[in-house]
């Protein structure tokens, strides 16, 4: 990962970000010394999340203290 001051960034910002869109290295912005920014490679995602897409994979029980054993449940007494 490289690292830059911003008066260099700016000065020369087109010419960074090509280099960063062909290399897909990531470069971190410093303003006196401290990470000011990260520019990085910009790639959309594939995945598409959908809501209830495990829902097949969950096993529902009717009585939740028998998967555990009544023992488990009387600990704190």
């Amino acid at each position: 990962m490289q690292t830059m001051g911003i008066s260099q960034f700016k000065s020369h910002a087109l010419k960074i970000l090509d280099k960063v869109a062909k290399t897909h290295e990531t470069i971190v912005i410093t303003k006196r010394g401290k990470p000011l920014a990260q520019i990085t490679h910009y790639h959309k995602s594939d995945k598409n999340p959908k809501p209830g897409k495990l829902s097949d994979t969950l096993i529902f029980e009717k009585d939740i203290l028998t998967p555990l054993g009544e023992e488990m449940w009387d600990a704190c007494k």
